[in-house]
């Protein structure tokens, strides 16, 4: 997943961060806007979870959000 992409088209995409951590609220999404860094950091402040964790859930859910290859023509 590349978060530049991410962040250039955050108010299309924080609906998918929303549905998979429903504690974060608007203001979090505010502050997060398409940074990596800022979602590990609040979701260890809503949930009470490591910096591991949250990579480990972050990793998670890029993989579930992964661009599709793009397939190759013969």
């Amino acid at each position: 997943m590349n978060w530049q992409i991410v962040e250039g088209n955050w108010k299309q995409f924080k609906g998918k961060v929303k549905a998979e951590w429903g504690k974060l609220t608007d203001d979090h999404l505010e502050v997060i806007a398409g940074k990596r860094v800022e979602l590990a950091g609040k979701l260890q402040e809503s949930y009470g979870i490591t910096k591991d964790e949250a990579e480990a859930q972050i990793a998670r859910f890029e993989k579930r959000h992964e661009d599709p290859q793009p397939t190759r023509l013969s």
